[in-house]
């Protein structure tokens, strides 16, 4: 009876410690797991906001301790698990096999995976650095999804355009875009023709799908010089009743909600 009371006595101290050791391991864990984070710098360069068309992220699963990320190219995953102070190991697992044009990004992630051993996240911005006081090896820009801001039509008040200011562009009418966010679709006006087409989101990125429009003949290049700058577009960003469509980090295009 001895021996199974200090069986029983023996698993209570394991199952206790066991649980001390997970809740200090998962002091603020809450900022770190169940995001999506994209890779704005890997070993102190600065990563585009789309490699071969794609964002590079890193999302931590929040239940199954399993991560994704890609590099620009392929899908990468496996486990990872969480530590004291701040500790974090990846382990690999199966990936997707695509030869991509650019591959340099999805290769220093497969690095990174292997080297990092500690995150910090402060606010908006997570890092990963082999030591708890080493350089960063990588950081991360959480992704935050406004595509809800997006609803509604919005009339241009602005697009890069060098050779001929905006007033005289759109002398007769401006263009106006609508997005349907529930079915990732837009349509508007460019000033002359009606359009429609898709549109893909993903936290600030954005692209737009083929756009079918009708045929009347154009007086000007507005319209040329709009649809030009709507397949620019990589991201965007709303702010009260402004919406800012940009390419990498220069504005392309300009909105008012109406």
């Amino acid at each position: 009876m001895k021996k199974i009371n200090f069986v029983y006595l023996g698993l209570l101290v394991m199952l206790l410690a066991s649980c001390a050791v997970r809740k200090s391991s998962n002091n603020g864990v809450s900022d770190l797991v169940g995001k999506k984070w994209q890779l704005v710098e890997l070993h102190g360069k600065p990563v585009a906001a789309k490699v071969n068309g794609k964002m590079p992220f890193l999302k931590l699963e929040e239940k199954s301790d399993r991560y994704s990320a890609s590099g620009g190219c392929n899908g990468i995953g496996g486990e990872y698990t969480l530590e004291k102070n701040n500790g974090i190991t990846f382990s690999r697992g199966m990936s997707t096999m695509m030869a991509c044009a650019d591959m340099s990004i999805e290769n220093g992630l497969r690095t990174l995976f292997d080297e990092v051993d500690t995150y910090a996240v402060n606010e908006n911005t997570m890092r990963l650095s082999k030591g708890k006081d080493g350089e960063a090896l990588a950081k991360f820009a959480l992704v935050v999804d406004q595509s809800d801001k997006l609803a509604g039509t919005w009339e241009l008040d602005y697009i890069l355009e060098h050779e001929i200011n905006f007033d005289e562009l759109y002398s007769g009418r401006k263009p106006t875009i609508t997005f349907n966010v529930a079915e990732k679709k837009v349509s508007g006006n460019s000033s002359c023709n009606n359009f429609s087409g898709s549109v893909n989101m993903d936290g600030h990125t954005i692209s737009f799908g083929p756009m079918m429009s009708t045929k009347m003949a154009c007086p000007g290049n507005g319209e040329q010089v709009f649809f030009k700058n709507l397949e620019r577009v990589t991201s965007f960003d709303v702010r009260d009743s402004t919406l800012t469509m940009i390419m990498d980090d220069m504005v392309v295009m300009r909105w008012q909600q109406k």
